[in-house]
């Protein structure tokens, strides 16, 4: 048996190369001595590079080759494993401040999803999570994760909960990562939203609705609600030319969700490129006042909205709805926000859904 067939490159520990090549000398009879000579190396750097306090090199792979017949590329791999494993295993103790931005984590939804580890061991999970948001250290996560939440102009709304609207927001961003779509389409776009508003009376309309959209740059993603996570939806660019719109069961009926996926087309076609908006269904500024008219206009057009006041009953708005080709549980919906209706009347129209958890 040949030495590179009896030392395959499979190591779980953080064993220092030098290990594998003292056994790979004895299997050929060689000394540390003997090595030195044929490579042209120091004893003493021989037997640093067998103690792990010096590094393998790339030359001294290639020379180990020649001498033991091992290949260098697996000389290389298993020091670059026991560099990482090293590295690793003397990661940062965690101090108050790790630990309190831990501690505001959904960490328990973010486990029930399979994007952190289900273990209790904080150091673990601190580094799980630094992974799962994509960056290296808590100042990144700073730096990366608090632009959205500093966009959000509700802040009075969820500053204390931004970690769990920042892990929403991740998911969606990695729930995009895995679709297609062609470049932004304006025009193609408000097309779109024009059969996307026939879809509300359908009942099975997620992946139709995604097909729809994505052909013209706006990829939408469903991200269930997540607790201390007060979110209907939220619109980024992931690049100049692809848009993202991210939605939530919040809710969790039609018509709360419809609103949320006009208004968050909205801010597509109307506002910044270079901004995430973040809705929480509230109207505190130009810029959501101008998505709520666009989501309100387009379910209910403007010439049909002066006939809402004289719809009193059931009969009424399932008539209304099926002349201008809306579910009856969005104008419902509608009637109850302009006071209308009471919110108790007419909630038997209004279909419920609940996204799964992804």
């Amino acid at each position: 048996m040949t030495a590179a067939a009896r030392f395959p490159y499979a190591p779980d520990h953080a064993t220092p190369p030098g290990e594998t090549l003292r056994q790979v000398l004895e299997d050929l009879h060689l000394t540390q001595l003997d090595l030195a000579h044929r490579t042209g190396l120091s004893t003493k750097h021989v037997n640093q590079v067998i103690q792990g306090s010096a590094p393998l090199t790339q030359e001294t792979a290639l020379s180990l080759e020649r001498v033991t017949g091992v290949p260098a590329g697996f000389w290389n791999r298993l020091e670059a494993r026991y560099r990482e494993l090293t590295l690793r295993s003397q990661a940062i103790e965690l101090d108050g401040e790790h630990l309190t931005w831990l501690r505001d984590l959904p960490v328990t939804a973010l486990q029930y999803r399979g994007y952190l580890p289900t273990t209790s061991d904080r150091r673990e999970l601190y580094h799980a999570a630094l992974a799962f948001f994509g960056v290296a250290n808590l100042a990144a996560w700073r730096r990366i994760w608090s632009r959205p939440v500093a966009s959000f102009k509700r802040a009075n709304t969820f500053t204390s909960h931004a970690e769990s609207v920042a892990s929403w927001i991740r998911i969606g961003e990695l729930s995009a990562q895995h679709l297609s779509a062609e470049p932004f389409d304006k025009d193609g776009f408000r097309t779109a939203l024009h059969h996307a508003r026939s879809l509300t009376r359908t009942a099975d309309f997620l992946h139709e609705l995604q097909g729809l959209c994505a052909p013209q740059g706006v990829l939408v993603v469903y991200v269930a609600e997540i607790d201390k996570c007060r979110i209907s939806g939220a619109t980024w660019w992931s690049s100049p030319t692809r848009a993202v719109i991210a939605l939530s069961d919040r809710y969790k009926t039609e018509d709360q969700f419809w609103f949320s996926f006009f208004h968050e087309a909205g801010h597509v076609l109307l506002h910044s490129k270079k901004e995430t908006f973040i809705d929480d269904g509230s109207e505190d500024d130009d810029i959501e006042d101008a998505a709520n008219r666009f989501a309100a206009n387009t379910l209910i057009p403007p010439r049909e909205q002066q006939h809402l006041a004289s719809l009193t009953t059931t009969a009424d708005v399932e008539a209304f709805s099926k002349r201008i080709g809306v579910s009856e549980g969005i104008v419902v919906g509608q009637l109850q926000h302009r006071g209308l209706w009471e919110w108790r009347k007419g909630n038997g129209l209004k279909r419920r859904f609940e996204l799964l958890a992804t």
